[in-house]
């Protein structure tokens, strides 16, 4: 996911007390697989294949040791399985007859993050990124979303009672905005059963391992990435009457481009424009020939991301026009094509899950939380024309001591970031095998795409 993904799960406070009294003894039991070994033998396994997830990670692009192994999980539970999809992503397919296609997807790239977690089984695998050796962890819990999907898969595939297709997806390179993309342009939807319901979770440490997040509508952000190149004329520092000084040019279009939000959009419009990075000059006395800004962009309306994009190219044009430079050396504007769209949540979908959820886990453990300005790009499934209803929701993995204490969250890409493991991994694969499975007999008796896609 995206940085800035978890700071705004602000409503989860307001209901916290209420849920962490529920959450307090649910333990290990909100597995359910079954109510003997088998469902403790089931959780073990699952255990051991988060860690073994935990200490191999892969970056984006290059998941094929992690994409074999849950190849290997689906074929096992019965899927018919093809990997190299949209690259390193795998789809399996499990089909029971006429009724609902459901999709659930599950991100599997790891991150250039050195781990300091202590665990036991810490990640130390390290690779070379643009020539660099670098570290690399699990840091933003695609592990804890991989051995979750795959303990769905399992629980599916022994479930004979119900009827229709499931589509597992195993997707690469969410971390960087170009995995759903690839899936997409390479057959998802066309190659194997259009799905009529998507569903994906990501974990997060606000909410306590036991209970779950959803989000109604507008749940993640579209993510712009821009860069923007100052151009000046550089000359000795102690003479600037003879320079174009793209150091003091790109200051004055930082401090004009925080206008665009407080004084352009609709105040109830959300959007946040952050510049992250600026980089210009060699020397003390020397005023350099260009400045280079880069930028990140989150909105939620197509409307409000456009007119963004476009202030952005006037303010910095005008700023360099205001100082007199000759249009060979106006500013630069390059938005970047790894854009990652707003991810939204149906909402008669959302009602249906919360339904379903509220069943297994309990009304207090189902937490309605507030949208947030991070990006996860499996808000793309839900784009492609007829419009497919989705929903990603959130699942806890904090410790519930922890927060009633009071105690600060480690947040996702952190270096510290570790779900409670076991409890996690229990109520996501009840809680997603029960969602699945509602939606596959929520309407047994429409037989046509379009009037299941209707009733939404």
């Amino acid at each position: 996911m995206k940085l800035c993904h978890l700071a705004g799960v602000c409503r989860i406070a307001i209901t916290f007390t209420m849920v962490c009294s529920y959450v307090f003894a649910f333990g290990t039991q909100v597995y359910g697989a079954s109510k003997g070994q088998s469902g403790k033998d089931e959780l073990d396994y699952l255990e051991k294949l988060y860690k073994t997830l935990h200490q191999n990670p892969e970056l984006s692009l290059q998941e094929v040791k992690t994409s074999a192994r849950l190849a290997k999980e689906l074929k096992y539970a019965g899927y018919e399985v093809t990997t190299k999809v949209g690259g390193t992503g795998l789809v399996g397919v499990l089909k029971r007859g006429a009724g609902p296609v459901i999709m659930i997807r599950a991100d599997m790239d790891a991150l250039p993050v050195e781990e300091k977690t202590g665990v036991p089984f810490a990640s130390k695998v390290t690779v070379k990124k643009d020539g660099k050796k670098v570290k690399l962890m699990h840091a933003c819990g695609h592990d804890m979303h991989m051995a979750v999907w795959a303990g769905v898969a399992r629980a599916m595939s022994r479930d004979k009672s119900w009827k229709g297709t499931l589509i597992m997806v195993g997707q690469p390179a969410e971390e960087i905005g170009a995995g759903s993309k690839a899936m997409i342009e390479d057959g998802l939807f066309t190659r194997f059963p259009r799905p009529d319901y998507n569903l994906a979770l990501h974990v997060t440490n606000k909410i306590p391992a036991g209970a779950i997040g959803l989000v109604s509508g507008y749940a993640l952000a579209n993510v712009d990435t821009i860069d923007i190149v100052v151009k000046g004329k550089g000359g000795h520092g102690s003479a600037p009457h003879t320079t174009k000084d793209p150091i003091v040019l790109a200051s004055r279009i930082v401090l004009d481009l925080q206008t665009i939000v407080s004084r352009e959009i609709n105040p109830l419009e959300p959007a946040v424009l952050t510049v992250g990075s600026i980089h210009g000059g060699t020397k003390h006395n020397i005023i350099p020939g260009e400045v280079k800004l880069e930028l990140t962009l989150r909105s939620y309306k197509a409307k409000v991301r456009q007119q963004i994009l476009s202030a952005i190219k006037r303010i910095s044009r005008g700023a360099a026009l205001t100082a007199g430079l000759p249009e060979e050396l106006m500013p630069v504007v390059t938005v970047k094509e790894n854009f990652t769209p707003a991810t939204y949540n149906n909402p008669a979908m959302v009602a249906q899950v919360k339904e379903a959820a509220s069943a297994l886990l309990g009304d207090k453990r189902v937490i309605m939380a507030g949208p947030i300005m991070g990006g996860e790009d499996c808000g793309r499934y839900g784009l492609e024309e007829p419009k497919i209803p989705s929903v990603i929701f959130w699942l806890g993995g904090g410790s519930y001591k922890a927060l009633k204490a009071g105690k600060k969250p480690v947040s996702n890409h952190s270096p510290y970031y570790i779900p409670e493991w076991r409890p996690t991994i229990g109520t996501g694969v009840k809680v997603m095998t029960g969602i699945a499975t509602h939606f596959l007999n929520l309407r047994p008796e429409l037989s046509s795409k379009k009037k299941a896609q209707d009733k939404l």
